[in-house]
């Protein structure tokens, strides 16, 4: 399909052109600069007010060709533009002008490539979180009833990835239909950003070893998920309905949260105990994971806080914002 801005683009072009050729043509037939240019104008206008002056012979064959080419120049170039305007392509490059500076502005956002089943799941889980989205997909039809920010493109494109504010993004989903896109992607953002946290999708085994060599954080098999969550449901339902309850549904007021201890926060330091987390806050701390990626359940009153420590909790909305500036330096 031809791009319909191109063809108004050459259309201007070749216009400018022709009106430049005009104009130098009747200067060198005697006529000054302006007036050269006046009847270059009406001339391909087909306006009909007359010659500026007598036209020699010269003149009017220089006339006559510049009528053919200039008629059928504007007329071609307004057609263009006219279908371009009927065809809502302006308005759609409009609301494309007004989505990149959204995009522009946004700061720590969450990056999805694919919007499909698995990524239309992520980007209302984020959204509802009250996180920015920024939905990346080559097809621009699945992305007309997108509601977050988009860009149209292929994933594996450097350029598309920039175009959705990686510089600026906190995280990249890789969920995209093939294995080999999502680690390309994965490459590239971790190329491009090696402080950014990517989490890619994997359809079989041997790729979420691929995908962690190429630079993801955490690779996650929707199909093996979906197998343990039906083995858990068959064991344990009631376990598996308050976790999805508390993680997913938001109708219960207690929620799981993680916190993370910054570098000179006010708790580094102390211990579980002496800190008073439950009796400051009201939040009840589940787990610690250290920096080492291990995980410290139900600790012990004497475990002591450190920097980069992260905390899982539950509480209320308001017990977890209360340990969160508890946390903070």
């Amino acid at each position: 399909m031809v791009d319909p801005f191109r063809r108004v683009r050459l259309g201007l072009a070749a216009l400018g052109l022709i009106v430049v050729a005009g104009t130098i043509g009747y200067v060198a037939l005697g006529f000054g600069i302006l007036d050269a240019l006046y009847q270059t104008i009406t001339t391909i206008s087909t306006v009909g007010f007359g010659e500026v002056q007598p036209l020699s012979s010269n003149g009017k064959v220089f006339t006559i060709v510049l009528i053919l080419l200039g008629v059928g120049t504007a007329l071609y170039t307004f057609t263009v533009l006219l279908e371009t305007v009927v065809e809502g392509h302006i308005g759609n490059l409009l609301g494309r002008r007004r989505m990149e500076r959204e995009i522009a502005r946004l700061q720590g956002h969450v990056i999805v490539c694919g919007w499909g089943r698995v990524g239309r799941v992520i980007a209302d889980y984020v959204s509802h979180a009250g996180q920015d989205v920024v939905i990346v997909d080559r097809d621009v039809s699945r992305l007309e009833t997108v509601p977050y920010d988009t860009v149209q493109g292929d994933v594996t494109d450097d350029a598309v990835l920039l175009a959705a504010g990686i510089e600026r993004a906190r995280v990249l989903v890789a969920a995209v239909n093939t294995d080999a896109d999502n680690v390309y992607v994965t490459l590239s953002g971790r190329t491009m950003r090696p402080d950014l946290v990517i989490i890619a999708r994997a359809r079989t085994e041997d790729a979420e070893e691929k995908l962690r060599r190429a630079g993801a954080d955490r690779v996650v098999n929707p199909q093996r998920i979906g197998g343990d969550r039906m083995a858990a449901f068959a064991l344990q339902p009631h376990v598996v309905d308050f976790l999805e309850v508390v993680m997913h549904d938001g109708s219960l007021e207690f929620r799981l949260e993680e916190v993370a201890v910054p570098a000179g926060s006010r708790l580094a330091g102390a211990s579980l105990r002496d800190a008073q987390i439950r009796e400051r806050t009201g939040a009840l701390i589940l787990a610690m994971r250290g920096p080492d990626q291990h995980f410290v359940t139900n600790p012990p009153p004497e475990t002591r806080i450190e920097p980069e420590h992260i905390l899982i909790a539950i509480g209320t909305a308001a017990q977890l914002e209360a340990l969160t500036a508890l946390t903070a330096p």
